[in-house]
């Protein structure tokens, strides 16, 4: 069989023999013909041009001219020119040579476009993540912030009953609020009035029927709290404030001293 008439055989023995593949008496008879034909030296030649640039890349996508002077010096070693059928196998040869190297510099620019690709993506990740971390703490903060006021707004006093405590100048002296969650009244002092060292204030609830009823002796501390039932607290439609001796008087007997501050239990919204 003539190597010449079928150049896809040629082209694959070439590789083989380039690569070490081609073996025994099949490599014994392409050596034998490569020694007869400078086309199958020149195959040979670029397959193991072509080996040899796999394992860098090549700056230039054309043989390098070693390549082809040496191809040029066989074909002028061998008697009488060569044929076109020969002319034509070695360019398709060069052209072949050109691909392959054109491919690996492709292939290599490929893979660092990947690698360019998956640093960007890399990047793009974790901004995303370092994004959903702060909204993650964002609403981790919120929700403490919302919890705080919360506990805030549950701390708060709920006012539902409320009594300005005045003389008759209308001067507030004493400020009373009622809290039914606590069921607790606070009576604050709101005036300058100082009982004297031997003098007690005593709170009175004037209730519609039956007499004053005592709530007990008005400290001199600025704030004072007691417990009281919202059904009591309803039942006391005006508060009074009498000037008693030291400690107050029983509860059962009235004030025994002047009436220095009354005022009205108003149910309110605030």
């Amino acid at each position: 069989m003539n190597l010449l008439n079928h150049p896809d055989l040629l082209d694959r023995l070439a590789a083989s023999y380039a690569l070490g593949t081609l073996r025994g008496g099949a490599r014994r008879r392409f050596e034998a013909l490569a020694r007869q034909s400078a086309t199958v030296r020149a195959a040979a030649l670029i397959w193991q041009e072509r080996f040899a640039s796999m394992t860098e890349l090549q700056a230039t996508d054309r043989p390098s001219p070693n390549v082809w002077k040496r191809i040029e010096n066989l074909l002028e070693a061998q008697p009488g020119a060569a044929s076109p059928k020969e002319n034509a196998m070695l360019e398709r040869l060069r052209r072949g040579l050109g691909w392959w190297r054109g491919a690996a510099v492709a292939a290599a620019l490929a893979g660092v476009a990947a690698v360019v690709v998956g640093v960007n993506l890399s990047r793009e990740v974790a901004s995303r993540e370092d994004q959903l971390a702060q909204v993650r703490q964002q609403g981790t903060q919120l929700a403490a912030q919302n919890a705080q006021l919360a506990a805030r707004m549950q701390s708060m006093p709920e006012i539902q009953y409320v009594a300005v405590l005045a003389n008759d100048q209308s001067s507030p002296s004493v400020l009373v609020t009622f809290d039914p969650k606590k069921n607790m009244m606070t009576f604050k002092r709101v005036g300058g009035f100082q009982e004297g060292p031997d003098k007690s204030l005593q709170l009175w609830a004037l209730m519609p029927s039956g007499g004053p009823k005592s709530l007990g002796v008005l400290g001199t501390q600025p704030v004072m709290q007691m417990p009281a039932a919202e059904g009591e607290v309803r039942q006391m439609p005006m508060l009074a404030v009498s000037l008693e001796p030291k400690g107050g008087v029983p509860g059962d007997k009235g004030p025994t001293g002047p009436v220095l501050f009354k005022g009205a239990m108003v149910q309110t919204t605030i």
